[in-house]
């Protein structure tokens, strides 16, 4: 078990290291948010399990705030309403989950943030392509070759593992550095 606990921590921080070669992304896509929110548009995170628990804790981070006192910031997990989640998937299919939310409230001037690990879930994928057509700003945070989602993203960010854990690990630690960076534009003299 020792071992078994020491091989998963040394694939951890090796994984974690490597995002270092992901930082332009990241600035890119922290630019992108902060650029969207200083226009007056949200940020919509959406995801399944975990990724569907990380959009969630992602944007009431900025809604909420991350580190510093400062006023709430537009941002909105389409992952919440079980109403809306249960009623889309009954009567148009699990895979419109999101594209029927984003048809609803997105609009141009919007960013689109999806979480897949393997980078093939069909509802995330469906909605980008959905968000693309209504002009929507598109990303993706995913792993290994980024799959389907990186062919319908403007800026898809592929952490370099095929382990959902580890690719989870790195999304929350990727989340948080957006977090940071956003709050630190939006509100430079706010309070730690």
């Amino acid at each position: 078990m020792h071992q078994r606990i020491r091989a998963t921590l040394a694939e951890h921080i090796e994984t974690i290291q490597a995002l270092a070669d992901l930082s332009d992304e990241i600035k890119a896509l922290a630019e992108l948010g902060v650029a969207t929110l200083k226009a007056g548009g949200r940020i919509l995170w959406m995801g399944n399990g975990g990724s569907a628990a990380d959009a969630q804790h992602l944007a009431a981070e900025l809604v909420g705030r991350f580190e510093r006192e400062r006023p709430g910031l537009a941002s909105i997990a389409l992952t919440t309403d079980t109403s809306i989640l249960t009623s889309v998937a009954n009567d148009y299919g699990f895979e419109r989950i999101f594209a029927r939310q984003v048809e609803a409230i997105g609009r141009a001037g919007d960013l689109l943030i999806g979480l897949s690990t393997s980078g093939n879930s069909s509802n995330v994928v469906c909605a980008m392509a959905v968000a693309g057509r209504l002009g929507l700003a598109r990303a993706g945070l995913t792993g290994s070759d980024g799959g389907a989602l990186r062919e319908q993203c403007q800026l898809c960010l592929c952490v370099p593992s095929r382990r959902t854990a580890r690719v989870q690990e790195a999304h929350q630690l990727i989340g948080h550095l957006l977090c940071d960076a956003i709050e630190a534009e939006m509100a430079p003299g706010g309070r730690t």
